[in-house]
């Protein structure tokens, strides 16, 4: 469905309208293409009127499910199926809870860059700071260092990685 390749539907003696088809793939087409907003909700509600020389119904509604997975994926990420929201209160203990291996002679992340970025993402979901937004997260920079307390860089990563995913799902 997604640019401008045209799906060849089979015509049935008695099948969906094919203007009402055509509009409803138009509109799906649009809104993937940065077009006015559709969302797979939309999509669901709509019907079709059964009519002589129309679209296969098994054909179309095949097409239709395929489109509104495509909706699906191109929505933002926390109206994506399979992805339950998360609570603020429960990510605010998660984060809180979360503990790091770390160790003073191999090189880590700086413990109080970390600690102080950490503490900046809570304050945001509590709300007495400006939120931390995923894209944040992803772009936070830590200092390296080599000799005293730090954080190992792997644990961090991989933590930072799933801070991301729920903050995206809120």
């Amino acid at each position: 469905m997604r640019g401008n390749k045209k799906t060849r539907l089979p015509i049935v003696l008695r099948g969906y309208d094919r203007f009402q088809v055509d509009g409803l793939l138009e509109e799906i087409g649009a809104a993937l293409n940065g077009g006015a907003p559709l969302t797979a909700d939309d999509v669901r509600t709509r019907r079709f009127d059964i009519v002589l020389r129309g679209y296969d119904p098994q054909a179309v509604d095949e097409l239709v499910c395929e489109c509104i997975r495509e909706l699906q994926a191109a929505g933002p990420i926390k109206d994506r199926a399979g992805r339950p929201r998360v609570h603020p209160g429960w990510l605010i203990s998660w984060i809180e809870n979360a503990r790091f291996p770390g160790g003073r002679l191999r090189m880590g992340y700086d413990v109080r860059d970390v600690d102080r970025f950490l503490e900046r993402v809570i304050a945001g979901l509590r709300g007495t700071a400006p939120p931390v937004t995923p894209a944040d997260v992803r772009a936070s920079v830590f200092r390296t260092i080599r000799l005293g307390p730090c954080y190992d860089v792997h644990e961090v990563d991989a933590f930072l990685a799933q801070l991301t995913d729920a903050l995206e799902r809120r």
